[in-house]
């Protein structure tokens, strides 16, 4: 009962701090207009604004994965919402232009990384049913998303707006480190029976000496570039698809945002629904079979063109499980004992492909126009599944060792 019952307050926990990382992170654009407006910034200093976010996100990602296998996780991931907690903090103190770059630096960097933390350890809390949990608790940080982005975005009048919502925020984490406290986590240590702390420490130094050797490999240089083009199919429809629209297919404004809001709406759905199937299924075949259908029918959906907009926005919902779930299946991939390293690291493989597609794609728009570079989102849909069934492929023919 009492395992229960700690079970059940860190899934209350981790709702809570799901809901909170949700509204945070769509902060950014939804005050971008207000933090233009009232701090009298240029569109470039804007623009440094999500820079910043993504050098955050790809430090505390690389250094703060590593970090956590070393440490206690419990002390990890109360320090991970400390910090976020903080970013709040700053954010209700000050006005300064500088201050919302380091704010923004650290809560979306802290965000990113508690976030990939509570993916990491649902199979210790939950077990065989670490599919399902994970995908729920997506689902609720994308009510956190959404819900903020309506709300916010019909009512905020300027910046004391931002200031209330980051000290709700903050009050959110103060909460949250309460209760996280209250917890037991258990330890790598206790699941593989390891006994004194003087083999934990030379456990310690042996998975820091491993995760290098790790880290080096090809499989992480492979799961890096498979989240990478995944992030920029992703993320492709997110920031230029709605441009695309407009002056590639010369659709309406609102025609073009409401297929957009459809692609990330039934993704937020679809986490919920698919949940269920993805338990059932297992991490490998959930990826195979949804994220086959989610492939096929996204490739429609941007071929076809004008005719394809709602076709797109329904392959969301195939779509939706994939992040989560292909985290979970690098455990299946790696040693769980320096997971949190090598899942910093492949992900921030991903992050800085998804950076540098973003620096160029807009000068290759303007060299070569939307007709021919759309083509480029399929392409990282297709290469993205390729390589998530080559790695599958090689891992059940022994020729990938964990």
């Amino acid at each position: 009962m009492k395992g229960n019952r700690n079970q059940k307050l860190i899934f209350l926990v981790f709702m809570l701090i799901m809901i909170g990382l949700g509204i945070s992170d769509s902060n950014r654009g939804v005050f971008s207009a207000v933090f233009e407006q009232e701090l009298a910034l240029t569109k470039p200093q804007v623009s440094l604004i999500v820079t910043v976010s993504y050098i955050g996100n790809l430090l505390f990602m690389l250094l703060g994965g590593n970090a956590a296998d070393r440490f206690d996780r419990k002390k990890a991931c109360m320090g991970i919402l400390g910090l976020w907690t903080a970013a709040q903090v700053i954010f209700v103190c000050t006005d300064n232009y500088i201050g919302l770059l380091i704010g923004m630096f650290i809560s979306m960097g802290a965000s990113t990384l508690m976030n990939t933390m509570m993916n990491i350890l649902s199979p210790f809390f939950f077990g065989a049913m670490a599919g399902l949990y994970i995908n729920i608790l997506f689902f609720i940080q994308g009510i956190g998303t959404s819900g903020n982005q309506k709300l916010t975005g019909t009512f905020v009048t300027g910046y004391d707006d931002y200031r209330r919502i980051c000290l709700g925020l903050s009050l959110i984490g103060v909460v949250s480190l309460v209760l996280l406290g209250l917890t037991k986590f258990r330890s790598v240590s206790e699941n593989t029976g390891e006994a004194c702390s003087a083999e934990k420490d030379s456990a310690s130094e042996t998975a820091v000496g491993k995760s290098f050797r790790t880290c080096m490999s090809g499989l992480v240089l492979a799961m890096g570039l498979v989240f990478g083009f995944y992030f920029v199919a992703e993320h492709g429809i997110m920031n230029w698809w709605f441009m695309y629209c407009t002056q590639g297919l010369g659709l309406s404004a609102g025609s073009a945002s409401t297929g957009v809001s459809l692609f990330f709406g039934t993704m937020t759905v679809g986490r919920l629904l698919m949940a269920p199937l993805v338990q059932k299924l297992g991490t490998r075949k959930s990826i195979m079979i949804l994220g086959g259908l989610g492939t096929a029918v996204y490739l429609l959906g941007i071929l076809l063109g004008k005719e394809g907009i709602w076709i797109l926005g329904i392959s969301g919902i195939f779509i939706s499980i994939l992040y989560p779930t292909i985290v979970l299946l690098l455990q299946e991939l790696f040693p769980k004992d320096i997971i949190a390293t090598v899942t910093g690291m492949v992900i921030s493989i991903g992050t800085l492909f998804d950076i540098a597609f973003n620096a160029v794609f807009g000068n290759l728009v303007e060299a070569a126009g939307f007709g021919v570079c759309r083509i480029i989102f399929p392409t990282a849909i297709l290469c993205f599944y390729g390589g998530f069934l080559l790695v599958v492929y090689r891992k059940n023919n022994n020729v990938v060792h964990r």
